[in-house]
């Protein structure tokens, strides 16, 4: 109906037209055009078709191709106008974002803890070897080496406490069977190096009981025997073997052959 109402208001306008012209050769009181006829200016320049008709397209506007890089795309009649952010290919990343590729979030390594250090047991091969037991009897052989006798059991505890309660290897202790004379030897190995130091210890209080202080007198009891104990007491280890040798005389010389059990 609307196409019909568009043509008629066309083809009024093209008969006053012709009586215009017509007017120019004859004189004549010029009518005013009808405002109600008179075609709207936006409509001058439609098309008719085969039927009388205008063609769809007449009363749009012309459009550019958004291939020929002129002019944008003109928006159709009632159509929304384009979002400014429009979406890339499938619609699915901004435009701007399809063209940068997503970084991928860097994986850092796992710090793996630090191995723990595993204590290594010592070479049996390379540890140092003596029988102590062979080398008392190596001493005792010499001249001038005083008469001892092996402390066993009770003994043993009373001069040596807490001696029985370290793991050893072998525990040899050897005192004077007269007790005016300056002469005790105690050789012990023992199975773990950490008793090293507890062994000496324990040799170390032997001798303090031995010599005494200012207000308790010495278990040596005779002044020359605590003097004996002083002067020639000595403690030595070599490896996990320790050795104290206390006399009156050559305690050094006990001292070296110990040490060459293991040069």
């Amino acid at each position: 109906m609307r196409k019909r109402l568009l043509a008629l208001l066309l083809a009024l306008a093209m008969t006053a037209s012709l009586a215009a012209c017509g007017s120019r050769q004859a004189p004549a009181e010029e009518e005013e055009p009808d405002m109600e006829t008179a075609e709207p200016e936006q409509d001058a320049g439609t098309e008719e078709t085969d039927g009388g008709e205008p063609a769809d397209d007449a009363i749009q506007p012309d459009t550019v191709d958004i291939n020929d890089g002129k002019a944008d795309p003109q928006p159709e009649l009632g159509s929304r106008p384009a979002d400014p952010a429009v979406k890339a290919e499938g619609g699915n990343l901004p435009a701007d974002t399809a063209q940068k590729p997503q970084s991928q979030p860097v994986q850092k390594p796992e710090t793996l803890p630090a191995e723990k250090p595993v204590d290594k047991p010592a070479d049996s091969e390379s540890a140092p070897t003596a029988d102590l037991a062979a080398f008392y009897e190596t001493l005792s052989a010499g001249e001038n080496w005083p008469a001892m006798m092996q402390a066993n059991g009770e003994v043993l505890d009373a001069f040596y406490p807490g001696l029985s309660d370290i793991s050893t290897n072998q525990c040899a202790v050897y005192t004077a069977m007269i007790s005016a004379a300056v002469g005790e030897i105690a050789l012990v190995e023992v199975q773990s190096a950490s008793d090293v130091q507890k062994v000496k210890d324990i040799f170390q209080a032997r001798v303090d009981y031995q010599v005494g202080d200012d207000e308790n007198p010495g278990g040596a009891w005779y002044p020359e025997t605590i003097e004996g104990w002083k002067t020639g007491s000595r403690i030595v280890s070599n490896g996990n073997f320790v050795m104290l040798a206390a006399l009156s005389d050559g305690a050094d010389d006990v001292v070296n052959s110990f040490n060459a059990l293991f040069g």
